[in-house]
């Protein structure tokens, strides 16, 4: 077989060799050519003009996460408010129609949040008037009760009004708000 210094001969060469092993004097110029022009061209992962999008969206997205996890922190140690966040089906790179759907749920789910944050914290305040107001003039208030989760807080204390004296407070007018000590013993049952 011919190994002269002809194009062909080189490409020949090169294939019969180790894979480890180079020609010492360098490739033709015709052979660079020709690899060159047999590879295609690289396609970008994305259009240059779908790169701004996915950015607006991706800080859109980080946003509206970053304000449902203060509302998560505002809300606590409330109970009954949902934030999870569900996944999209794995680790994948979401398309732009995608990412715009967990931008749009998000902003949906953080509305809902700051709306359902809203009136709790609005009947909260109600409690907490009706305990000042117990506190003021128990005998407007017969028998009304008021509980620390009533009012956003942690604990089993709550406020009740009560006659003073029982039967005999009761026919008489005295009425006083007790203030319960809190959570009975986990151990006794």
């Amino acid at each position: 077989m011919d190994r002269g210094g002809g194009a062909a001969g080189a490409l020949l060469s090169r294939i019969r060799r180790p894979a480890g092993s180079r020609r010492r004097r360098g490739y033709p110029y015709g052979v660079l050519l020709e690899e060159q022009q047999q590879r295609p061209a690289p396609v970008p992962r994305t259009l240059p003009d779908e790169r701004a999008a996915r950015r607006t969206l991706l800080d859109q997205v980080a946003r509206l996460e970053a304000e449902l996890g203060q509302l998560f922190c505002s809300t606590w140690p409330r109970k009954g408010f949902d934030f999870g966040v569900g996944g999209r089906g794995g680790p994948r790179l979401l398309t732009l129609a995608e990412l715009e759907e967990v931008r749009d749920d998000l902003a949906a789910r953080v509305q809902h949040a700051r709306r359902s944050l809203s009136d709790r914290t609005y009947a909260e305040e109600q409690k907490r008037r009706l305990i000042e107001e117990m506190l003021l003039e128990p005998e407007r208030h017969k028998w009304a009760r008021v509980s620390n989760e009533d009012i956003g807080e942690p604990g089993c204390k709550d406020w009740h009004v009560r006659p003073r004296w029982s039967f005999l407070g009761m026919l008489m007018g005295w009425w006083r708000v007790v203030i319960s000590s809190g959570c009975p013993l986990a151990g006794t049952a």
